[in-house]
C-alpha cells in the first residue's frame, strides 16, 4: 500500500488520549476497499510501522496482515470493524498522526501527517564515543552534529564542560539565526543527552546579535 509523508499537521486531532493516531472517515473507506479484496478480511489489521527516515521525515510500511499475528506489546486501535496495529517501537513515533487521503485532487494512494520529526542529529549507531564527556561532545559534534549543521552553513562548537552542563557557542549560518534556538534545544541538545547521559544541561552562549549572513531569515 503507497504512502506518502507530509507537512506538519496543524489541527488537533479527536483522539481519545489512549489512542496514538486517527484514521480520516475517506482514508477509513479506502483502506476497507483495499481489505475487501483480501482473502479473508475481516481477519486482518491494517499495521503501520515507521521503518527510518529520510531527512527530517519517517518513512512508513502499511500492510494488511492477521490480527492474530500482533505482538502482545503492539499498540491495537479499532476504527468500525478495522483493527490498526502499531509496533511498540513505533508508538510514540506516530502519536497524535492522521492517516488521510492525498490534499491534491486524483493524487492516489494515502499520506500520513505526522506532528513528530526524526532528529537527524541522533543517528548514532555507528559512533563510538571516548574518554571524558567532553571529550565526547567534541567527537559528536565532529562526527554526527555539525555535519548535519554544514548544509545550513553553520556549525557548532563546545566552549567547556562543568559539571553536568555543557556551554556551546554556534557559529556561521546559525550564529544569528531566527531557528538557531529551536536547533539547539530540539536537535543538538537531544543528541548531547541521548549520547552522554551524564550532561543534563546544554547552553547557548551565541551571541546571536553578532551573526552575519543567518540562513533563515
Amino acid at each position: 500500500m503507497s504512502v506518502e509523508t507530509s507537512e506538519t499537521i496543524t489541527t488537533t486531532t479527536e483522539a481519545d488520549v489512549a489512542d496514538v493516531m486517527t484514521i480520516a472517515e475517506t482514508a477509513l473507506s479506502t483502506v476497507l476497499s483495499a481489505r475487501a479484496g483480501e482473502d479473508d478480511p475481516t481477519s486482518l489489521a491494517l499495521r503501520i510501522e515507521v521503518t527510518g527516515a529520510t531527512g527530517t521525515d519517517y518513512t512508513y510500511d502499511l500492510a494488511f496482515e492477521p490480527i492474530d499475528d500482533a505482538e502482545p506489546d503492539d499498540h491495537r486501535q479499532t476504527f468500525g470493524d478495522l483493527t490498526l496495529v502499531i509496533p511498540a517501537d513505533s508508538v510514540d513515533k506516530l502519536r497524535g498522526a492522521v492517516l488521510d487521503l492525498p490534499s491534491t485532487a486524483g493524487q492516489a494512494g494515502l499520506v500520513i501527517r505526522n506532528p513528530n520529526r526524526p532528529n537527524p542529529m541522533l543517528d548514532l549507531a555507528d559512533l563510538t564515543l571516548t574518554g571524558d564527556a567532553a571529550e565526547q561532545i567534541q567527537q559528536l559534534l565532529a562526527q554526527s552534529i555539525n555535519p548535519s549543521l554544514a548544509s545550513h552553513g553553520g556549525f557548532a562548537t563546545l566552549l567547556g564542560v562543568e559539571g553536568a552542563t555543557a556551554y556551546l557557542t554556534m557559529g556561521g549560518g546559525c550564529q544569528g539565526c531566527s531557528m538557531s534556538q529551536a536547533t539547539m534545544v530540539d536537535g543538538i541538545a537531544s543528541a548531547i543527552r541521548e549520547a552522554i547521559p551524564e550532561i543534563t544541561e546544554i547552553v547557548d552562549a551565541t551571541d546571536h546579535a553578532q551573526g552575519q549572513n543567518p540562513f533563515y531569515v
